[in-house]
């Protein structure tokens, strides 16, 4: 490649189109609106409803959010690094909105140990982990829970993220998995590091 190519090809790796103002590629991505999902903007507050709920939220004035040809479209008013932040963070909360109220959200945690189980009552799940009483637990407006117990998993839906990975979180905590048999509750796919279990001496 041409030294003069490599120049200006290295250039726009660098500072991207708009030369030396930088650009939030996360933040300047349009979030689409699906079907079945009615978005209503007015200055920093954003209203989004769809078949799973309604979420809405203000965000900063200094971040400018605009419906146009069902796209909602993020600006910001500087290049500050806190505002290319902010731009790439609301646009980051504004697509998990619309994904939300329109498909939602799911976190899946397992449990292992003799003599642990999950059931429902209810709307409440209720776990069995050792202890010498179970523990309910309620979920909080708009999240439900699901228990698979063949399969020894607890799913945790709703259309808020933040409150599905905090109930799941809040739940994992009840009995952490500990290091040398596993036992305890994990998300789906999380690897637990093992720990070697000590070994007694010979005689």
């Amino acid at each position: 490649m041409p030294v003069r190519r490599t120049l200006v090809v290295n250039f726009f790796a660098k500072f991207g189109e708009t030369g030396g103002r930088k650009v939030s590629r996360i933040g300047r991505m349009p979030v689409e609106i699906p079907n079945g999902v009615q978005v209503d903007v007015k200055g920093s507050f954003v209203s989004i409803s769809g078949p799973k709920g309604k979420l809405e939220r203000t965000f900063s004035p200094s971040i400018s959010i605009e419906m146009e040809n069902n796209q909602l479209l993020i600006t910001r008013s500087s290049n500050a690094p806190a505002q290319r932040a902010l731009h790439g963070t609301t646009r980051a909360v504004l697509n998990n909105m619309v994904v939300g109220v329109s498909t939602g959200f799911e976190k899946v945690l397992e449990y292992e140990g003799v003599g642990y189980r999950a059931e429902m009552n209810g709307p409440k799940l209720v776990l069995y982990l050792g202890f010498s009483h179970p523990i309910e637990v309620e979920p909080p407006e708009g999240v439900t829970f699901e228990v698979e117990a063949k399969s020894r998993q607890v799913f945790v839906r709703g259309f808020n993220k933040e409150d599905v990975g905090q109930v799941a979180a809040n739940i994992r905590e009840l009995r952490p998995p500990e290091p040398y048999h596993g036992k305890g509750i994990h998300y789906l796919g999380e690897y637990i590091r093992r720990k070697p279990g000590k070994s007694g001496k010979a005689m």
